[in-house]
């Protein structure tokens, strides 16, 4: 119950290490984070408390976990993003809009994820394109942002997934849309708020996977003994509309992998 026995910590980025020192003040049971900078705002408040991640790039390359398996320590919970992700995003790019060759990749720096990164640079290399980094921490950055990328040329886009960006998912949706840029997403939402394509996870599947973390969590279990959960299944949503207002034609058999489209 609200207000009862769970507490919601939401508020801008700068604000995640004083909601993480007020939720260890309240003595809660279990702090549940929604992302890899409101899971070490929680990590650096408390050693003790456990915490349940929601939503995670490499868990293990930022410390949050010893390893997947064995997590250690007092986190554990449910990575929805693989480093192999962004390379399959890519290929779905290329398969949507063949003529692709220049993609900026939109990443938000408070939130970093150089595996993705990687291998994103990797896939590129195997389908010929050619990346562009481009960083924004706000809403005007994200603005700038494209800005830069009409500069440079970009004529496609990967959004690597960020609270931020899918706070912003109408205003970068209005953007691509203007700049005319195919840009695939890692979440749902920016397809049905106007973006041409999303492949990721089922976030909000994971937020009920989370349920039964805290759960057992309070029936006893400690984190450092529960394996970090990695999505078996991915999702595919395709936006109609905005394709045709792109000029784009969605082969066939893309369509018919498709969880969701959007005429």
């Amino acid at each position: 119950m609200e207000g009862q026995n769970i507490a919601s910590a939401e508020g801008k980025e700068d604000r995640l290490p004083g909601l993480a020192a007020e939720l260890v003040r309240l003595k809660v049971d279990v702090i549940v984070t929604s992302s890899r900078p409101a899971t070490a705002a929680a990590r650096q408040a408390t050693r003790t408390i456990p915490i349940v991640f929601t939503v995670s790039g490499d868990s293990v390359a930022d410390g949050s976990v010893a390893s997947l398996a064995r997590p250690g320590g007092n986190t554990t919970g449910l990575a929805t993003l693989g480093p192999e992700l962004v390379g399959k995003q890519l290929e779905l790019l290329k398969a949507v809009a063949p003529n692709v060759s220049r993609v900026a990749v939109l990443q938000n720096p408070s939130n970093p994820a150089p595996p993705a990164l990687r291998q994103a640079k990797s896939a590129a290399l195997a389908l010929g394109m050619q990346l562009q980094i481009l960083d924004a921490r706000t809403p005007s950055a994200i603005e700038a942002a494209f800005a830069a990328m009409r500069t440079q040329r970009a004529d496609g886009v990967l959004l690597l997934r960020d609270a931020l960006f899918r706070t912003q998912r109408a205003q970068i949706a209005a953007l691509a849309a203007k700049g005319r840029l195919p840009v695939v997403y890692g979440l749902k939402e920016h397809a049905e708020a106007g973006g041409l394509m999303a492949y990721g996870a089922n976030v909000p599947q994971m937020y009920r996977r989370a349920a039964t973390y805290v759960d057992k969590i309070l029936k006893g279990a400690k984190p450092a003994d529960l394996p970090v959960e990695q999505p078996t299944r991915f999702e595919l949503v395709i936006n109609l509309k905005a394709a045709k207002a792109l000029g784009l034609t969605i082969p066939p058999a893309l369509l018919g992998q498709a969880d969701q489209v959007i005429q």
